[in-house]
């Protein structure tokens, strides 16, 4: 960005993988394997499983597989995520994004279930928010907007009072449909329309500014 763009909320709601953490390396792993168990083409495969839950990207791909098998295997994908933390690390400025958070409202909604999200936080040294929406919260995946809904709701507030931050597809799309601005985060976001990119959470800043009002100074 050339410009700093200035925004307003109430709360701000934060997607994880490629936000937060930097977890394509494990990403890439985990759905190559799989991609290769599929006879799938992993490139193609990638252009796809950014921001959603696991079922939601194997429907996409194995159109006409019963769900149930989606279920099961998607259950397996996470257990293998969970247990693969090998290179991921933070975003740049996210552990000085999130403590600039502090005692003020956010949530992390994120498409990982508890234990991904518990392991993936803390292979990357940050702090889970206290509100979390995470897969078992939810009944549909991004880019379905029922997560940042929910995530604004729990925090008290409208969809006009909230500010996402996302990165991908599928993301973004969740965000616009809740009626909320979104702030892409990374090389995904620019091509899906936010209402601001950054390159990382280094260009943004938070500000307390009264009357229960968050400022954003971002770019």
């Amino acid at each position: 960005m050339t410009a700093t763009a200035v925004l307003t909320a109430r709360a701000l709601l934060l997607d994880m993988d490629g936000t937060l953490v930097n977890s394509d390396a494990s990403v890439e792993r985990v759905w190559r394997r799989w991609s290769e168990r599929h006879g799938l083409d992993g490139d193609e495969v990638m252009k796809v499983v950014h921001g959603r839950q696991g079922y939601a990207s194997m429907a996409l791909l194995l159109p006409g597989r019963p769900m149930e098998q989606n279920y099961a295997d998607n259950a397996k994908m996470l257990a293998e995520e969970t247990a693969d933390t090998e290179g991921v690390v933070p975003i740049p400025g996210a552990p000085e994004f999130l403590a600039s958070l502090r005692g003020l409202p956010h949530a992390l909604v994120t498409s990982a279930d508890v234990p991904l999200s518990t392991a993936r936080m803390a292979a990357a040294g940050l702090d889970l928010p206290e509100v979390r929406v995470t897969a078992e919260s939810v009944g549909a995946s991004k880019p379905d907007p029922e997560g940042f809904l929910k995530g604004a709701a729990e925090l008290g507030m409208t969809p006009a009072d909230c500010v996402v931050f996302e990165d991908s597809g599928a993301g973004i799309a969740a965000g616009r449909s809740a009626g909320m601005t979104v702030v892409g985060v990374g090389p995904r976001a620019a091509f899906h329309a936010p209402d601001v990119v950054v390159d990382d959470l280094t260009q943004v800043r938070v500000e307390a500014a009264g009357d229960g009002m968050i400022r954003l100074y971002v770019g």
